[in-house]
């Protein structure tokens, strides 16, 4: 399968085959970046912020995914797990929905805008978990009731809470997403923080990520991918 990130926390997941999927497309009035242009089959919404539902960027798709539950189209299995409903403040949260990925045994988890490390009870209903893209940016934004510059709130997965995600994963390769980047106008935090707590001195930079399941490495390997523009 191929991966393509084209900023924050819009990928493209394709297979020979079988449905493609894009993950929170943003308007890029609101996060920065180029405006999506995109054609899927299914299109997931993490939660309901401009810079994860805007549905507009993608064409062609026949089914768009807003919240938790099992689906299967186009040969993708799909399971859609609630998070961030625990803790003092969970009525005051946008509830997020994480999404695992089964294309024919290969898994990818995308852990949306997540902003804390998931139960053991979510953890375990994402079963096994092959590739998963990570928000390291440190906060979560909102935009400006005056309609200015979007503003952070945070709450977001910082860098040591990213780390902690991964370890509990155990996932094969790691791609970090919703972080800052010259192409992005809202405020988050560099990558090199998360890469850190990660203890990667020198990743791996590619412009898209080809992976099958004999491919997968033997260890934990962060993969960082250079956000596509058309």
């Amino acid at each position: 399968m191929e991966i393509t990130w084209y900023g924050h926390s819009c990928f493209r997941l394709t297979e020979k085959k079988m449905a493609t999927v894009v993950t929170d497309p943003f308007d890029a009035g609101t996060v920065g970046y180029e405006p999506l242009k995109l054609k899927a089959d299914i299109v997931t919404v993490s939660h309901d912020a401009a810079g994860h539902n805007y549905l507009q960027a993608v064409k062609g798709y026949s089914r768009a995914i807003t919240g938790p539950g099992e689906f299967e189209i186009g040969g993708v299995f799909i399971t859609g797990v609630q998070t961030d409903g625990h803790g003092k403040k969970a009525s005051e949260q946008p509830r997020n929905t994480l999404y695992v990925f089964d294309y024919d045994g290969l898994t990818v988890a995308h852990m949306g805008n997540l902003r804390q490390v998931p139960t053991q009870a979510e953890v375990e209903a994402l079963g096994t978990v092959n590739i998963v893209l990570v928000p390291v940016g440190g906060s979560t934004v909102r935009a400006a009731s005056n309609g200015g510059t979007p503003v952070r709130d945070g709450s977001g997965l910082n860098a040591a809470k990213a780390a902690e995600v991964v370890s509990l994963l155990e996932p094969d390769i790691v791609i970090p997403m919703h972080y800052h980047t010259p192409g992005v106008k809202v405020p988050l935090d560099q990558l090199d923080k998360f890469m850190k707590e990660m203890g990667v001195h020198e990743a791996e930079t590619m412009p898209n990520l080809k992976v099958s399941k004999s491919s997968l490495p033997n260890e934990t390997k962060v993969v960082v991918l250079e956000y596509h523009h058309d």
